[in-house]
């Protein structure tokens, strides 16, 4: 199944009141599943003394605001800068990129899914680790 089929099927989940979908298409099968923040679970301390204990002081420190236009995991899977371990990163910080350059991949169900620009600037920020697991709009990489 092509990049941009993949892409249609998470839209129309994330779009739409469906919790699940399951497409089996030859001998490819693709299960899309959206979780909600609202819907997790929360837990909280059976006790105030105990809350105090496990919670952590609340920091003070700024949170850096990223600048600039993210470029998010179109998909889940494993982000690789480069094609192969050998090889040297599609793309480095301070990079010019143009609409439609690879950015990296994302290895998902075995597959190896190109992950291109799409606006053009310079790469500002690279935001995952090679071989991290990435999920579903994580924002991937900074263009300014």
């Amino acid at each position: 199944m092509d990049l941009r089929k993949l892409k249609t099927l998470i839209d129309l989940v994330s779009d739409s009141g469906i919790a699940e979908l399951e497409i089996t298409e030859g001998e490819g099968k693709v299960r899309i599943v959206k979780f909600s923040q609202a819907s997790q679970p929360l837990a909280y301390p059976a006790a105030p003394a105990a809350a105090a204990s496990v919670m952590p002081a609340a920091s003070t420190e700024a949170v850096p605001v990223v600048q600039g236009h993210q470029v998010k995991a179109p998909m889940v899977g494993t982000f690789y800068r480069a094609p192969n371990p050998s090889s040297s990163p599609f793309v480095e910080v301070g990079q010019s990129v143009k609409e439609g350059e690879p950015l990296c991949i994302i290895e998902a169900m075995k597959l190896l899914n190109e992950i291109e620009a799409d606006k053009s600037g310079v790469v500002k920020e690279v935001l995952v680790e090679n071989g991290e697991p990435v999920e579903y709009g994580q924002p991937l990489f900074v263009i300014g």
